[in-house]
């Protein structure tokens, strides 16, 4: 008798994909996200600190397509790690913890994050990106 290469533990070739299952990975990468927005906000604000030409680096950088790319990301990982967290919050009180409340949570915050970083942009660019 042979025996199988089995996992020894469930992982993602097993489970099939689910909106809570990518909710958390969302959750945890937009958080990533925001520790690496935290440091460029360092290094825009010591720019800004040590003059004239070193802030005009960043500005350049961050209004450059790849730059403007990039600061949507981290609004929209902004956004959305607020309102999953806001979620959590919810079940921490013992509410909407059944299957159904926790899809429809899951569904209100991607379509809530969506609506607000977009409202967010359009009103901090109303004239449309440079």
């Amino acid at each position: 008798m042979t025996s199988q290469q089995r996992p020894l533990s469930p992982h993602l070739q097993v489970y099939s994909w689910q909106i809570t299952m990518m909710m958390s990975i969302a959750h945890r990468a937009s958080g990533v996200l925001l520790a690496f927005a935290a440091l460029a906000m360092v290094g825009w604000l010591l720019a800004l600190a040590n003059g004239p030409a070193a802030y005009e680096q960043w500005r350049a950088l961050l209004t450059s397509l790849p730059g403007q790319l990039l600061l949507f990301a981290a609004t929209a990982a902004l956004v959305y790690h607020l309102l999953n967290g806001v979620r959590h919050l919810v079940w921490d009180t013992g509410r909407a913890l059944d299957i159904p409340s926790v899809y429809r949570g899951g569904y209100a915050v991607l379509l809530l994050a969506l609506v607000i970083t977009l409202g967010l942009w359009l009103a901090a660019f109303p004239g449309g990106v440079a």
